[in-house]
């Protein structure tokens, strides 16, 4: 009968702050009469609240009552269905986002902890019907990216196709971290057919499963600056490195993150790692950034830089071509 007792507390206090996180104000017999208790226990369940933290005021006079206040830390909340339903989906949209899908996956991941069974059907079919554009992003399946954040969640490996030069072949992996750049989703793992870590970017990738197969994680690099590094850098044939003559911050306001790494290098000064298929296509960029600054690697690349000089120098120096006659 105590279980019992004890049980029935418990569900009449969460829905009494169900009932307070849906309105501003309540009176207390309203909330008498919604619970169908007592103005009595009614005080003790708001004592109970305030106990676990939450903030809740009470007001005397005409248009007082109780209300739900801001507190240090952000409280559990309790979510219906529909309410749930909307969240989810919304989060699902928002992690195609640039500025925000960082934070909307990781919000996502907590409430897809407890989102039940019932409704993982309903938010998969909502948020396979809404589509956006202008972000700038390549399309990312949204229960892939959802299953890849569960596996990194929960330390199981995952499985997807990925295209290679004799076509897409299937990789098996140990997945440490979802990183987002303005552009794109990518995943930081540990292959374990090559024995090393690599970065995948997740739009290219299909077939994305969660295997049966728990692991401990390995001593791990810092995975935004990896991804990063890799992208701008390891990703292409040839690697370059700068010493610009300008602030860090500065150069970093010019350069896209994807395009390049910038590191501080003493006062006003930094250096920035990029890659390439062509050099001097990273010797054009580095120039338009309008600084003065040397090439540090490689020594192939200052030997471009006398060859293209003086390339620029005879085009200077050519005459101007004369205005044919009048016809």
């Amino acid at each position: 009968m105590a279980d019992s007792d004890e049980r029935g507390t418990t569900e009449r206090v969460l829905t009494l702050l169900g009932l307070l996180q849906q309105r501003r104000v309540w009176t207390g017999p309203e909330l008498a009469e919604r619970l169908r208790v007592t103005a009595r226990t009614i005080r003790r369940d708001i004592e109970r609240l305030r106990a676990l933290g939450y903030p809740v005021y009470a007001g005397q006079g005409v248009g007082g009552g109780y209300r739900l206040g801001p507190g240090q830390d952000l409280p559990p909340l309790l979510l219906d269905d529909e309410e749930a339903i909307a969240t989810a989906v919304s989060l699902l949209v928002g992690a195609g986002g640039a500025s925000t899908g960082d934070a909307a996956l990781r919000a996502l991941t907590k409430i897809d902890r407890v989102l039940p069974t019932r409704l993982r059907q309903e938010v998969r079919t909502l948020a396979g019907s809404v589509e956006s554009f202008g972000s700038g992003r390549p399309p990312v399946d949204a229960e892939a990216l959802m299953t890849l954040a569960r596996t990194c969640r929960d330390e199981v490996e995952a499985g997807f196709h990925y295209p290679a030069a004799g076509g897409a072949q299937r990789r098996r992996v140990e997945p440490y971290r979802l990183v987002a750049s303005d552009r794109r989703w990518y995943l930081l793992a540990y292959d374990l057919d090559r024995d090393d870590w690599r970065t995948f970017r997740v739009d290219r990738m299909t077939a994305v499963t969660a295997r049966t197969w728990r692991f401990r994680p390995r001593p791990a690099p810092a995975a935004a600056t990896y991804v990063q590094e890799g992208v701008a850098s390891r990703a292409y044939t040839h690697s370059a490195r700068f010493l610009v003559h300008a602030p860090a911050e500065t150069v970093r306001d010019q350069v896209p993150a994807a395009a390049a790494v910038v590191r501080p290098r003493g006062s006003g000064h930094c250096e920035l790692i990029s890659g390439a298929d062509d050099l001097d296509r990273v010797l054009a960029h580095v120039l338009l950034l309008g600084h003065e600054f040397e090439v540090l690697d490689p020594p192939e690349l200052a030997a471009r830089c006398h060859t293209l000089a003086q390339r620029l120098v005879r085009a200077g120096a050519a005459p101007a071509p004369q205005p044919g006659p009048e016809r």
